[in-house]
């Protein structure tokens, strides 16, 4: 039996999003925005660092070569992460709460680390930025837009 595109150009009753047309998708939530925001805040930070490590082993003030390669590899590979952490919290994807909020953990204890090393320019942005992550996924609103919705009468089979 053929079936007729829609607007979107998915067949119709293939399984795909079935959206009247002209109605928009749900907005995100101001919280999930600002938390977004931060992480990639936090993502450009370490791009900073990374090429701060760039500068360093090239000029050869690093322990090692391989030591400094390693730093740069994971600061550029760590900020792609957060990029991409930060672009599902934009879009209200269920899955990105917990990435989101481990990595403001981790924020947190490299602040505090950072400001326990007298290294207040760096550390308090970092815990400026993970108060204002958490702070914008726990609204009720990015809650809200972060779980799944429940499913009442599981099929049984």
């Amino acid at each position: 039996m053929a079936t007729r595109p829609t607007s979107r150009g998915q067949a119709a009753g293939s399984g795909g999003p079935q959206e009247p047309s002209g109605s928009a998708a749900p907005a995100v939530p101001a919280g999930l925005r600002v938390a977004a925001a931060a992480q990639v805040t936090e993502a450009v930070g370490l791009c900073v660092a990374g090429a701060f490590a760039v500068a360093s082993t090239a000029d050869g003030r690093s322990h090692q070569l391989a030591s400094g390669i390693a730093l740069i590899l994971i600061a550029f590979g760590t900020a792609a992460g957060l990029v991409a952490i930060a672009v599902a919290l934009a879009r209200a994807r269920p899955w990105s709460r917990i990435p989101a909020a481990m990595t403001q953990l981790f924020v947190v204890i490299a602040g505090l680390t950072l400001l326990d090393g007298h290294r207040p320019e760096w550390g308090v942005p970092a815990l400026v930025l993970a108060g204002l992550c958490l702070a914008g996924m726990f609204t009720p609103a990015s809650l809200r837009a972060l779980n799944r919705p429940s499913v009442k009468n599981p099929p049984r089979g």
